[in-house]
């Protein structure tokens, strides 16, 4: 079967699903992971737990480097894909993957020499809880490049049209992961007990398990020219495609980096409200990801729709696409929503053993379940106009829009609000994202479309 132009003939609804629903399926098991994993992780108690969402922190903000190659090859290789243009497409592969050893290998060095700094920037107060920080940040994130692989590769894969064969290999690492996780924390049967060693170390195996497979499945029979046979990942860096997957990446690995660092000092500023405050914000953006993994999953199908289609001309399917997507993600966070109205202490109390705790969280999913349709249509907007090829201006609004969090957090944590004030900056910024993100789609869609009307006049 040929890769080139698979998403821009056929049925767009067949299409879209057939693309999103592995990758949705994938998305979906990673929460039910993150949520087991932190329901394990919780029966080490609180401290532990803020430890390792401080560890896990600088997990996310290394994300900035892989999602730097993998937006910038996807896209890249897609709009190539879009033209018929195989070869282009596999110099930007080859690329892609180069970049992200390079980026994984350095940031692994520097959180093994920097960890007590890094640590430390929280202002943690338990012992238990910086040494949970130390040990969980030093294994997870002096391995991360095998974290970044499975993301590239699973990006790569989807710009090709198929997305069956990365939820596959997820669905190995992620079944791994939770086997390992009880066996290797608590130390049943012959294992010993590894506790927060454990976790970790049950995360990077089943990571590496992942690029394991994703690499057995470049050699399958499935399409006739997968960009991924017979890569050259140790060749010299082509510069030119070196600099074209920094330009489109860019931006979006700049956007989730100061993302992240803004999350860190909004939870830095939860420190003043003791370790339980950060453990609420840390898990509860866990719980949340019921929500964001699932349209993470159709922005990033979006993302490879929209790349292939303006690479084929074809404005009126991307439009399309994006209103079907759009029914869905919103459909679905509206459910999330009103489980987060009815039942939050009860979510709560999976994660949480105290009462202080429990009402802690319930107040935070109320709070943050405003925002969720929003959030989503603000995601997948970003998948779909990062696939026209405009990831700077993504990156321009979030950057933003998210930085207002930092001074409006300041202002409501000060007033009577205390804490909550916290989770109304984040709420509050997702509601003015969604709606921007909403409209700016659109906008570019017709400025693309006259651009594309003058080319063929």
């Amino acid at each position: 079967m040929k890769i080139e132009g698979k998403l821009t003939t056929g049925p767009i609804s067949t299409v879209l699903i057939k693309l999103s629903l592995p990758i949705v399926a994938a998305a979906f098991l990673s929460t039910a992971y993150s949520i087991t994993d932190m329901a394990w992780i919780g029966q080490l108690g609180g401290e532990v737990l803020a430890g390792v969402g401080v560890g896990g922190m600088y997990i996310w903000l290394s994300q900035g480097l892989s999602t730097l190659t993998r937006m910038g090859g996807q896209v890249l290789a897609g709009q190539e894909l879009g033209r018929g243009n195989r070869e282009q497409a596999k110099k930007y592969t080859e690329t892609a993957l180069q970049l992200t050893i390079i980026f994984g290998v350095a940031f692994g060095l520097i959180s093994l020499i920097f960890t007590n700094a890094m640590v430390g920037f929280f202002g943690l107060s338990s012992v238990t809880a910086i040494r949970a920080a130390k040990i969980y940040m030093q294994i997870t994130c002096g391995l991360v490049v095998f974290s970044y692989l499975g993301q590239v590769l699973t990006g790569l894969y989807t710009a090709q049209g198929d997305s069956w064969t990365p939820m596959k290999a997820n669905l190995t690492g992620l079944v791994l992961n939770i086997i390992l996780d009880p066996l290797l924390m608590f130390g049943i049967g012959p294992f010993p007990r590894l506790e927060v060693v454990g976790a970790a170390v049950a995360t990077v195996l089943s990571q590496m398990v992942v690029v394991i497979e994703l690499m057995r499945g470049a050699g399958s029979e499935k399409y006739c020219d997968n960009l991924l046979k017979g890569v050259k990942i140790w060749k010299k860096l082509e510069m030119h495609e070196m600099k074209q997957v920094i330009r489109v990446g860019g931006p979006s690995a700049i956007q989730g980096t100061v993302y992240c660092g803004i999350s860190m000092i909004i939870s830095k500023m939860a420190s003043h409200f003791g370790d339980a405050a950060i453990a609420v914000l840390r898990v509860g953006g866990q719980i949340e990801s019921v929500t964001w993994n699932i349209a993470n999953g159709f922005s990033s199908a979006m993302n490879a729709f929209a790349a292939q289609n303006y690479g084929a001309k074809k404005m009126d399917r991307v439009k399309e696409g994006y209103n079907i997507s759009s029914r869905i993600v919103v459909a679905w966070s509206l459910f999330i929503t009103i489980l987060f109205f009815i039942f939050p202490k009860e979510i709560s109390s999976i994660f949480f053993h105290t009462t202080e705790e429990i009402l802690l969280s319930a107040k935070y999913l109320i709070i943050i379940g405003i925002g969720e349709v929003f959030m989503c249509v603000e995601l997948l907007s970003v998948g779909a106009i990062s696939g026209l090829g405009n990831t700077k201006l993504c990156s321009q609004i979030s950057i933003t829009l998210t930085a207002l969090r930092i001074p409006l957090a300041l202002l409501l944590s000060n007033s009577s609000l205390g804490v909550k004030g916290l989770f109304w900056a984040l709420t509050i910024s997702s509601i003015l994202k969604g709606i921007i993100f909403y409209f700016t789609f659109y906008r570019e869609c017709r400025k693309l479309n006259a651009e594309l009307q003058l080319t063929t006049e």
